[in-house]
């Protein structure tokens, strides 16, 4: 029987990014990925006969340059690129707002709105940027294990400090004061202009159940711009779609030894007194390893996996208390033609638009959410995916992908069925068609993803991207808990690396760059 230094279970960025750094340090190393194919949030395919589709991400927001160096992506195929206009906020009087890599273009942009508002753009963005220093200092480090705190742990977290030489303490001030903050209280210092104040509030409720009302919003804009370069709403689009990052990063791994198997469900973990030993897969083969780590989310891992038999009681508890709580939709449409906005050129359509008018709207979708229902005036943020890689469908034909909230996965008094998707999709629909006039009629055919197709197909608890919220009580040392915040879980020998881990979810890799490092001290 074969015997591997390292096993890692699940086939996501994360993943594939500690096997390759684990394989790259000389540990034999084997990927098993449950699905198809590798990628899992970054998958491009076809979900309509010549049209394909970003499953989850069209965008990356940002990668850890520690991970792009480390493994060597750039020469393993992978190209990035940002749009001049990173995002528009579309406005039905044809008004938008477009956000630039420039600020003194997004300023000209909002100008025409409020003057008051473009003048304080800049310094704004610069206040943001500088607050998302520290956030990137402190991304970098392992959480302490609390409440032991040595003097070798409170040193490895000195480096967290390094932006006070910049910004001064008031810098350090300024991130405790905004983390907990909600949207308009932020927005409130800053701006007067609705649309604005609404396209500004929409980082801080990406891909969250709450609205922007809920305290703990600041955190999650900031963790959006971590590596932006002061460019507000940064984003990237990978060249011939994300699944390429997936693929690069596989290719890093394959250049380091390990060895990846796909169709390979992981059906248990093996833990004897506190031990992990190995995995059982579906075809009941049983492999062993020195390590194993996982990329899934908590729930997977330790109750579907491990077993709750095997748990120690205050562990599983905190499992228990981990909020997952997914609301974000997907749905993919395939068009007969490339749709005309009002004001928008076809050469600006390569970017990402918004459609939330006012913070009162971001809210009351929210609402929706709260008491169990489908949003009837749904926040929805989309791109033309074919625009940016010509290959997603036939000539003269498009794709609008939409990453649409909020959709809940614990509904009340109904189920996902195939019915409530076709009524959100008509909700979607009638939200796109007051900025789109006739684009009901360029439907093709469609895609829906709701929370509980996401769960069914990537494995995810309750349809949660970011393998948990994204909140200040589940953040740095308390995520996923209190016991397991160091990548290592209280099982000796079984470690995490997914975003469930610090600091949290996206495509960046930072998860299983720093998962990687701890298995490797």
């Amino acid at each position: 029987m074969d015997r591997y230094d390292s096993i890692v279970v699940g086939g996501g960025v994360n993943s594939l990014v500690s096997a390759s750094i684990l394989g790259q340090s000389g540990k034999k190393v084997l990927l098993l990925e449950a699905c198809d194919q590798i990628g899992g949030l970054a998958t491009s395919t076809e979900f309509a006969r010549g049209f394909k589709c970003n499953l989850v991400h069209d965008t990356v927001k940002w990668i850890d340059p520690r991970v792009i160096k480390k493994l060597n992506l750039e020469s393993h195929g992978l190209e990035l690129s940002s749009p001049e206009i990173v995002r528009t906020a579309l406005d039905t009087n044809g008004q938008h707002i477009s956000f630039y890599r420039n600020a003194n273009e997004t300023a000209a942009s909002i100008s025409n709105h409020s003057e008051e508002d473009a003048k304080a753009w800049k310094y704004f963005t610069q206040y943001i940027d500088n607050l998302t220093h520290f956030l990137e200092k402190l991304y970098e480090l392992t959480p302490p294990k609390l409440p032991n705190i040595g003097i070798k742990e409170a040193l490895s977290m000195r480096s967290m400090l390094t932006p006070v030489r910049k910004h001064g303490t008031r810098g350090l001030v300024d991130l405790m004061r905004v983390m907990p903050m909600m949207m308009p209280e932020l927005v409130d210092e800053w701006f007067k202009n609705e649309l604005l104040r609404s396209a500004v509030s929409t980082a801080g409720v990406h891909h969250l159940s709450f609205g922007p009302f809920a305290a703990g919003t600041g955190f999650n804009l900031l963790h959006q711009h971590i590596q932006s370069h002061g460019v507000f709403h940064h984003v990237n689009f990978v060249k011939g779609g994300t699944g390429e990052l997936a693929n690069a990063v596989k290719l890093s791994a394959e250049s380091a030894n390990v060895e990846i198997r796909i169709h390979a469900k992981v059906i248990s973990i093996h833990v004897e007194n506190g031990i992990c030993s190995g995995v059982t897969l579906d075809d009941n083969e049983t492999i062993q390893a020195d390590q194993i780590v996982s990329g899934l989310d908590p729930n997977n891992t330790f109750i579907n996996l491990v077993g709750p038999s095997k748990l120690n009681p205050s562990f599983a508890t905190q499992l228990r208390n981990i909020k997952y709580r997914g609301s974000t939709t997907r749905i993919h449409f395939a068009l007969n033609d490339l749709p005309e906005i009002s004001g928008i050129t076809e050469d600006q359509m390569g970017s990402v638009f918004s459609i939330s008018p006012s913070i009162e709207y971001l809210e009351r979708a929210a609402d929706a959410a709260k008491y169990g229902r489908i949003a009837e005036d749904p926040y929805v943020e989309f791109t033309f995916p074919s625009l940016i890689n010509p290959d997603f469908a036939p000539e003269g034909k498009h794709v609008l992908s939409a990453t649409v909230q909020y959709a809940p996965y614990h509904l009340r008094g109904q189920n996902w069925t195939d019915d409530l998707k076709d009524q959100y999709k008509n909700n979607v629909v009638a939200t796109l068609e007051n900025y789109i006039p006739g684009f009901s009629a360029q439907i093709k055919s469609s895609a829906v993803f709701s929370p509980m197709d996401l769960e069914n197909k990537f494995g995810l608890t309750e349809g949660n991207l970011n393998h948990g919220e994204m909140t200040l009580d589940q953040f740095f040392f308390m995520r996923p808990t209190i016991s397991s915040a160091q990548y290592k879980s209280p099982i000796e020998n079984l470690y995490l690396c997914g975003p469930s881990t610090h600091p949290g979810g996206g495509l960046h890799g930072t998860n299983g760059f720093n998962a990687a490092h701890e298995i490797l001290k």
